[in-house]
């Protein structure tokens, strides 16, 4: 007669990783029964949100350092593109693996909004858009970010799949394409085009309507994110 262990080890085995999952994390007992339920790619995920986190950090420390020293500020739109690769990675990890995980699908939203979300608007307010305006539209490319993570969560096996059963298209813009201003944050900052000398100026200044029209990039590519008909096919 197999032992205990014996057994739970063919039990573990035996036991789909999905329901696995689900039943170390209702564990009543165990202070790191989540830290068990974690798989790799979980792991991987979670580095993503690292990046994230640490750039937004990054730039909150340019803001409170000399203006000129720009360290800090190239560390902060640096990493971004680092949460991009473990956001690639984290796939690849869970088909090597064949570990599903449906604990894993929603940290990698949480990431993504976290590193092509909310670091690409403190990087921008960094930068220089810091009027009240500003922070309205930085805020409502967030919340789009956001909505369609949530909308991709919630439609993504309503989308047509393709003979391997992949998803054919994205509907709107997937969220790591804010990297792409990033990238045009990093130019400016290659020109010193920050704070005062921010391109386009501001407008309204000295009103409570002041802002800088190139904020209105943040505002186009949250619309882009949440559009319906907008349909990017998938690699």
């Amino acid at each position: 007669m197999a032992n205990g262990a014996e057994k739970a080890v063919k039990e573990s085995a035996s036991e789909p990783s999905q329901d696995k999952q689900k039943r170390l994390l209702g564990e009543d007992s165990g202070h790191f029964s989540m830290i068990r339920a974690l798989h790799l790619a979980d792991v991987v995920t979670g580095m993503n949100g690292l990046c994230g986190v640490m750039s937004i950090f990054a730039s909150m420390r340019y803001c409170l350092g000399n203006p000129t020293d720009y360290g800090n500020l190239w560390a902060a739109l640096a990493l971004m593109p680092f949460g991009l690769f473990f956001d690639f990675f984290d796939g690849k990890v869970a088909r090597w693996r064949k570990k599903s995980s449906l604990m894993g699908q929603e940290l990698d939203s949480l990431a993504d909004l976290i590193s092509f979300g909310v670091a690409p608007a403190a990087a921008a307010f960094a930068v220089g858009m810091r009027t009240p305006l500003d922070h309205v539209f930085l805020t409502l490319f967030v919340l789009c970010g956001l909505f369609r993570l949530a909308r991709f969560n919630v439609t993504v096996a309503n989308v047509p799949k393709d003979a391997s059963g992949k998803s054919k298209y994205f509907e709107g813009t997937p969220i790591p394409t804010s990297l792409s201003i990033a990238a045009l944050t990093a130019f400016w900052v290659s020109r010193g085009w920050t704070l005062d000398n921010i391109p386009l100026g501001t407008y309204a200044s000295g009103t409570i309507f002041e802002f800088h029209p190139v904020v209105l990039i943040y505002v186009l590519h949250g619309f882009a994110m949440i559009s319906k008909t907008l349909h990017i096919p998938k690699p």
